[in-house]
């Protein structure tokens, strides 16, 4: 996405393109090289037939809309169906308080998405120090006003609210990277100091969480969106294949040296022991994983029907969570769990096709921020469930319970839809 030639402030909002069409090429390479999403000049006019080309393609934006709203009511449904057995012990026989909790704050989420539509994509860029800052206290906060539960501080009550400010942490993260990436030359961004000065806010923020709230999964999280903005961002590949062959080395070296030393009676460590070999840790850190394989495995092609899942009985700890894609599998089959893959790949597409028409670098980098969040969140929560990689405990987007998630989901989507918005009008 650089400009190889003289240095070009991309950071103005009254500057636009001069071409719209994003360039042939596998899709990352075209999201990188167009120019509707990094050039500064206003874009040529269309002939005649080209504007109505257009208009014709513009209605497939709701697209975006209609996969969300699909998520989330397929979410609403296959949670009751997961959780209602332990709602009903948990809570006096209350089977649909976690639905009605989902449902409450998803509603609210979804006014704030309408609200984030009529918001200007400028007023981020000019409020970015405020956002960030409030990001970072209240992640901060938690350390004396937080709320635990089931053994982690991760929660903040506001009165009869419960808020999460990881989740607030990850909308920051992608203001305050897509505004540092704007007013850096592009020349700067490949080098490794660039790299580190766009990194630091990321880091900064996954440093916090992870040492105040020990959510090792958002401090992942948030550093892979700020990674995955500086990667569209730059024509540079050097640091990044260096960086994550030496991440790659890291994780190998540390994996190994546990596996050697048994754990070394951490917590973290019995994890990886634990995805090694979940049989051997089935009366313990293993069971919940094991658990889920078996689900996944039950369900076969077309599962055992909506409802009709063993696994969630008890048998899944807190499976309406993080775990919530094992009881997909098994009352849908591998048919019910491709589809809703499907939908995150479409849903991913819609919004790398968004970014590459985007009015303006700012606005692009913004969708691409929310593009990699909500992308990077499915593909470790798949991983997680059917162990891939050990367990951290991360959330499956739209579908998994958990009010503040959902609720800060919709309103990136929100800013998204601005974003199309404003192409649509410009156009």
């Amino acid at each position: 996405m650089a400009n190889s030639g003289a240095r070009t402030n991309t950071g103005s909002y009254g500057q636009r393109h001069k071409n719209r069409r994003p360039s042939s090429g596998s899709p990352g390479t075209a999201l990188r090289n167009t120019p509707a999403a990094m050039q500064g000049q206003r874009p040529a006019r269309r002939s005649g037939r080209a504007k109505v080309a257009h208009r014709q393609e513009a209605p497939q934006d709701y697209s975006i809309l209609f996969i969300i709203l699909f998520l989330i009511l397929t979410g609403l449904v296959i949670l009751y169906s997961t959780s209602s057995y332990e709602a009903a012990i948990d809570f006096n026989g209350d089977s649909m308080h976690y639905l009605r909790s989902q449902a409450m704050a998803t509603a609210l989420g979804l006014f704030l998405m309408f609200i984030t539509t009529k918001i200007p994509v400028r007023l981020y860029d000019r409020l970015y120090q405020v956002i960030y800052g409030v990001s970072l206290l209240l992640v901060i906060l938690v350390r004396f006003i937080g709320t635990e539960r089931n053994g982690a501080k991760r929660w903040i009550y506001i009165g009869p609210v419960s808020l999460q400010p990881a989740e607030i942490s990850k909308i920051a993260v992608i203001v305050i990277t897509a505004h540092i990436i704007c007013r850096m030359d592009r020349r700067k961004l490949r080098t490794l100091r660039g790299l580190i000065v766009v990194m630091l806010p990321a880091l900064v923020q996954a440093a916090a969480i992870y040492v105040i709230t020990k959510n090792l999964s958002s401090a992942i999280i948030v550093v892979a969106i700020a990674a995955g903005m500086i990667f569209v961002a730059s024509r540079g590949y050097k640091w990044f294949v260096l960086g994550g062959a030496g991440i790659g080395a890291a994780a190998y070296a540390i994996v190994t040296w546990i596996l050697k030393n048994g754990g070394n009676g951490n917590f973290r460590g019995k994890r990886i022991l634990a995805w090694r070999d979940p049989a051997a840790y089935a009366d313990g850190i293993g069971f919940q994983t094991l658990q889920a394989l078996y689900g996944i495995g039950s369900g076969g092609i077309f599962g055992k029907g909506l409802g009709e899942s063993m696994q969630k009985l008890g048998f899944i700890p807190e499976a309406q969570n993080d775990m919530i894609f094992s009881i997909i599998c098994e009352e849908l089959g591998l048919f019910g769990a491709i589809s809703i893959i499907v939908l995150f790949m479409i849903l991913t597409w819609r919004f790398m096709v968004i970014a590459m028409n985007a009015r303006d670098l700012y606005s692009s980098l913004l969708v691409v921020g929310v593009m990699t969040h909500i992308a990077v969140q499915v593909i470790l929560n798949i991983a997680v469930v059917t162990n891939t990689i050990p367990n951290t405990g991360i959330s499956l987007p739209f579908i998994s319970f958990g009010g503040s998630s959902v609720l800060f989901l919709l309103i990136e989507v929100g800013v998204v839809l601005r974003v199309m918005r404003d192409i649509r009008q410009e156009s």
